[in-house]
């Protein structure tokens, strides 16, 4: 983008990453919305086991993406990865709106999933190259907004156009198409050894300087020197390996929650006795308390550490989970509750992605966010997956929000063992405070 001002190539990069993560909140909370429709109506041969196989499916295609194709952006670039990821969902998304049996519907979710499983760690790791040094916090909570905004647009179209399921993944789908030819004009590449370089200079130039600006670069541009090119192996070398495990393991538990509720919550509360469409609306309201919560988890983690701020966050998500195993007649106070565990569910698991980002270097950014949000969505396979299984069995009310509760603290005891300061080489990076 040689001809663009300084202050514009500075925003778009910035936009486009956050509408491609509101196309993923989109598939965060689509088979949540359609799922009691489609078990009740029985179209296409749904019921409970069907529903929960096919929200299953479409996180192991998640997954795989997160760990397969992700890592490939260290390699080639976040930009075509992009790309790829948005173009290959947007056209199964729609294909699943004209699926003819469970089968085939399951299918088309689990070849989409690839390509949103690689849209996240992408665009999280080129924000974190693009942004100022010392803002990782506030760059990753402020990009995965739009995965909360898409969410609670999703759930407030699913109010408008429930039953008519079918419409809901034409929608999603035209979406991405619709991104796409920005995408390829107005995203100029970011490459991991333009973002070692920066903070190559940056840590030569001192603490005193200003943050050097990010190195982001079109196509046939110019290079830095490059950083040698990563993956999965370099995270079993020291000082990683430990780091790895208590990540992941929060990743696990943090996607457990958040792909849990977002699936089967209506269903949830369906089984506690209130209305389907009090269900639809909690869930939108539970996304509404992401959105805040991320933009003060991003605040908090940049001014008093990523650790701290995690731990906290994790441990009141398993407080306000439990306490909502308890019938409240209120409406108001119900949706106060729900909203106030949404602030603290999701962005505890988007403070593990800024972690992550700062733990990392440059050119092992993309593969670690891979891995984290790969490990995390075997969690979301298994959060609807269990969930699923209660619903099944008819005692999902209140047992599925003690599950939840236990993923939170499961998490915080694993966050606990990651040391506050990794040891490369010659250089100390403090976790958080980079």
């Amino acid at each position: 983008m040689p001809t663009m001002s300084s202050s514009q190539r500075s925003q778009w990069p910035v936009w486009l990453c956050w509408l491609a993560m509101v196309l993923d909140g989109f598939d965060l909370v689509v088979l949540g919305t359609v799922i009691p429709t489609l078990i009740k109506t029985g179209e296409l041969g749904f019921d409970a086991v069907g529903a929960t196989f096919a929200a299953t499916i479409s996180l192991v295609g998640v997954g795989l993406g997160a760990l397969f194709i992700a890592p490939l952006s260290d390699k080639l670039g976040r930009r075509k990865l992009l790309i790829a990821c948005v173009a290959g969902f947007s056209i199964f998304t729609i294909a699943v709106a004209f699926a003819p049996n469970v089968a085939v519907f399951s299918t088309f979710r689990l070849v989409a999933g690839l390509g949103l499983g690689a849209c996240l760690p992408a665009a999280l790791a080129y924000m974190n190259d693009y942004a100022p040094a010392g803002s990782a916090g506030k760059s990753t909570t402020r990009t995965m907004t739009g995965y909360h905004v898409g969410a609670v647009a999703t759930s407030s179209l699913a109010l408008l156009i429930i039953p008519n399921w079918r419409l809901m993944f034409i929608i999603g789908g035209l979406a991405g198409l619709v991104l796409l030819p920005f995408l390829w004009a107005k995203l100029p590449e970011s490459l991991p050894e333009a973002a070692s370089a920066r903070e190559a200079a940056h840590e030569k130039a001192g603490a005193t300087s200003e943050p050097a600006p990010a190195v982001v670069h079109s196509a046939g541009a110019g290079t830095p020197e490059a950083a040698p090119k990563a993956g999965f192996r370099d995270l079993l070398r020291k000082p990683y390996p430990l780091v790895a495990v208590g990540i992941g393991v929060a990743s696990f538990m943090g996607l457990l929650l958040v792909y849990g509720l977002n699936t089967w919550l209506p269903q949830i509360m369906a089984a506690a006795g209130y209305t389907v469409s009090t269900g639809l609306t909690l869930l939108l309201v539970l996304n509404v308390g992401a959105v805040a919560g991320l933009v003060l988890a991003g605040i908090l983690a940049d001014r008093h550490g990523t650790k701290k701020i995690v731990l906290l966050w994790f441990g009141l998500s398993a407080v306000f989970l439990a306490l909502l195993s308890v019938k409240i007649q209120s409406e108001f106070l119900l949706n106060a509750a729900v909203f106030v565990t949404g602030i603290f569910v999701f962005s505890s698991q988007v403070l593990v992605y800024a972690w992550v980002s700062q733990l990392f270097p440059a050119n092992l950014r993309g593969t670690a966010l891979g891995f984290a949000a790969g490990v995390g969505r075997l969690g979301a396979i298994l959060g609807p997956a269990v969930t699923g299984t209660l619903v099944a069995a008819n005692i999902v009310y209140p047992a599925g929000f003690y599950v939840f509760a236990a993923a939170g603290v499961l998490a915080v005891a694993a966050l606990t063992v990651v040391p506050h300061k990794i040891r490369a080489g010659k250089t100390t990076v403090p976790a958080g405070e980079r």
